[in-house]
């Protein structure tokens, strides 16, 4: 054992519900440098959930789950799409992200 030496802080898990043609929570606050697990679920058809500027890119099948740990190293709102063609309201699946100092 190392004296002194602070244990390593686990991620902050964070679950999000996929389903036509939405994600649950549709907004999440998140802080710069505070390393993250977003869980993905998915409870109709297969999805994804992409943030280009992020490089984050999950993908998840019907009926599962997936995960994706990330940083976040830059403040400001960002915009996930569902990244997986779900149907006709796929355009319109998006998550936001505002990440804060």
């Amino acid at each position: 054992m190392v004296y002194g030496a602070a244990p390593e802080a686990q991620p902050r898990r964070i679950e999000i519900t996929a389903k036509r043609f939405s994600f649950d929570p549709g907004e999440l606050t998140l802080k710069r440098g505070e390393p993250v697990v977003l869980v993905l679920k998915s409870v109709d058809v297969a999805h994804g959930l992409r943030f280009r500027e992020l490089g984050v890119d999950v993908k998840v099948g019907k009926g599962a789950e997936s995960e994706v740990e990330f940083t976040p190293g830059k403040t400001g709102d960002f915009v996930g799409h569902c990244s997986v063609f779900c149907g006709g309201g796929h355009g319109s699946m998006k998550l936001t992200l505002h990440v804060v100092e």
